[in-house]
């Protein structure tokens, strides 16, 4: 059966769909406690991944260097501002069959700046594209140090407090 509703719906308990959902406009997921507000739930038991979120720009005309997805993290500041405090986002580097090329980007604001934390892309991992002052430090088992940037004194340690630098 279909039913074809124009207008607001609002259910005080479970809905139920045992099919695809389909939308054409904008979903808002609201709730009041600190829950997961959206779980994705898959009971398949192969040894197959899952499972999986998909985002899927489906364009007619993809262009080199598009944007093909995000995830926003927003939140509140202390004058109730809703500020976007990071970002995770893709971008097609290269559309030509058989040489696509793909690049993801990690940003978060730095004293009210949105700066470029990681990029990754077909040649090169980037650290800290932005030149901020940020350290960039990888422990090891037994060294809080093991290889230590510090992005303030362009000084890179090795195992040691001791810099050195470049």
């Amino acid at each position: 059966d279909v039913v074809d509703i124009d207008g607001a719906v609002d259910m005080a308990s479970t809905l139920q769909v045992d099919g695809n959902i389909t939308s054409s406009g904008f979903m808002t997921i609201t709730t009041t406690g600190n829950n997961d507000q959206l779980t994705l739930t898959s009971t398949d038991a192969d040894a197959n991944s899952g499972p999986h979120l998909a985002l899927f720009r489906n364009s007619s005309s993809p262009a080199d260097a598009d944007l093909i997805g995000g995830i926003k993290f927003f939140g509140e500041n202390s004058a109730s501002e809703a500020i976007q405090y990071a970002t995770i986002t893709s971008r097609m580097e290269d559309v030509t069959d058989g040489t696509e090329d793909g690049k993801i980007l990690i940003n978060t604001m730095v004293g009210g700046a949105t700066r470029s934390r990681i990029e990754i892309d077909n040649t090169a991992v980037v650290i800290n594209q932005d030149s901020i002052d940020s350290d960039f430090r990888v422990e090891s088992n037994g060294h809080a140090n093991m290889l230590f940037v510090d992005g303030g004194q362009d000084a890179v340690s090795v195992a040691t407090t001791t810099t050195t630098y470049a």
